[in-house]
């Protein structure tokens, strides 16, 4: 079998079934494994801790399948996204809402898969060599275990190129998606764009702080920044907000949400879209006077590396300022980050400097996160990507 061996004392992530082996820790590597192939990883003294792919471009050079000596093959695989599809079984028993993250990569014990379902499709993502190596696999077991209209890949996010694969989008099996697709989100539907959209058509993981947002709306007005396709404005809308204003520098997202407004039968007269820099109109409300009793802020990631992490801590401080200057005093600001590399106290401290500098008084009401079908594995704390607050401004 192929293996790795580890640097002395470099093991104790792998005790705590943390399933990710950086290149700094591998001492030696017997037999050439190709990229995404399966490797049995050992102590500098021979322990064995378990079985992983390799990766022979990326940092993270073997991400681990299974503590166990167990194969991983077809039965493996399947066993692990059975149990993924049973989980989110349990938690839409209702069907209620028709899409939502079935399968979770690591936190589902599968690194670098991902699958989300959108009504009668499902769009798989495969951003590992590993993942890659058990392409036609993966799909077998999707189209058995989960029958549907069609499989369709995204796999065209920047993490895959760290891998050495090359960015890839298309349909994999059965009958090709039509542009949009109509979901269902508790008592919501929402228009979603599987080929185009961003991540996987919608933002899945906020299902339950559009909920929580739509509580807090009735007879307020509502400013959803970095809007998209316009999720936090119908739910606001749905709550009885008395106005919203949906800012994102997407025309095309800005016209699906449109839609969904009128999906909803919401009143449109309500609504304002604006299409710009966040950043700018921010600034532009600030020196007009304009405020609002609720602000939405949901950017995208402003993460990209650790290198970045300075950069984007001053971004999320300016936004967090510029908006915290136009809430009425009352008001509740809902903040987020969905960049996993942004640890959440530094998140909250970066919000709390944006406060003195905005010279407000706020209160966290609720810290906010993805949505259960986005579980957290203990052993990978990673899983933790979004981190929201829920603040009231005096």
């Amino acid at each position: 079998m192929k293996s790795v061996y580890l640097k002395k004392g470099r093991d104790k992530s792998l005790r705590q079934h943390h399933p990710w082996v950086f290149s700094g820790a591998i001492q030696s590597v017997k037999d050439n494994p190709l990229s995404g192939e399966t490797v049995d990883v050992f102590g500098h003294d021979n322990t064995f801790f378990g079985r992983g792919a390799w990766s022979a471009h990326s940092q993270i050079r073997v991400r681990m399948w299974t503590f166990e000596d167990r194969a991983v093959d077809e039965s493996f695989l399947r066993s692990r996204i059975r149990s993924a599809f049973n989980l989110r079984k349990e938690l839409f028993r209702d069907n209620k809402t028709t899409a939502f993250r079935l399968i979770a990569s690591e936190s589902d014990g599968v690194p670098g898969i991902i699958v989300d379902r959108y009504d009668d499709y499902l769009v798989l993502q495969l951003l590992s060599a590993g993942a890659e190596y058990w392409k036609d696999t993966i799909i077998k077991i999707l189209e058995e275990e989960w029958p549907s209209k069609g499989i369709y890949e995204r796999s065209d996010v920047d993490v895959r190129s760290k891998e050495g694969l090359t960015l890839r989008s298309g349909l994999l099996s059965g009958v090709d998606t039509p542009a949009q697709i109509r979901i269902k989100e508790n008592d919501l539907s929402f228009w979603v764009d599987i080929r185009e959209g961003h991540k996987t058509g919608f933002y899945l993981d906020q299902r339950d702080n559009r909920n929580l947002m739509r509580l807090f709306s009735k007879d307020k007005d509502v400013l959803n920044c970095f809007s998209y396709t316009g999720g936090f404005g119908v739910a606001a809308l749905k709550g009885g907000a008395q106005s919203v204003v949906n800012v994102d520098a997407s025309t095309a997202a800005l016209n699906l949400s449109k839609q969904n407004i009128l999906l909803n039968q919401l009143d449109d007269t309500r609504v304002t879209h604006l299409e710009g820099d966040v950043f700018a109109l921010l600034r532009q409300f600030r020196e007009q006077g304009q405020e609002y009793d609720v602000i939405v802020l949901d950017p995208p990631k402003f993460v990209k590396s650790k290198n970045h992490l300075n950069k984007a801590a001053r971004g999320y401080k300016d936004i967090n300022r510029l908006a915290l200057s136009i809430i009425r005093p009352g008001g509740l600001l809902f903040t987020f980050s969905c960049s996993g590399l942004m640890p959440s106290n530094l998140f909250q401290k970066i919000v709390a400097d944006a406060a003195i500098e905005a010279e407000r008084d706020v209160r966290i009401i609720e810290f906010l996160g993805q949505g259960s079908d986005h579980p957290i594995a203990l052993n990978f704390p990673e899983g933790k990507y979004l981190k929201g607050l829920m603040c009231f401004v005096e």
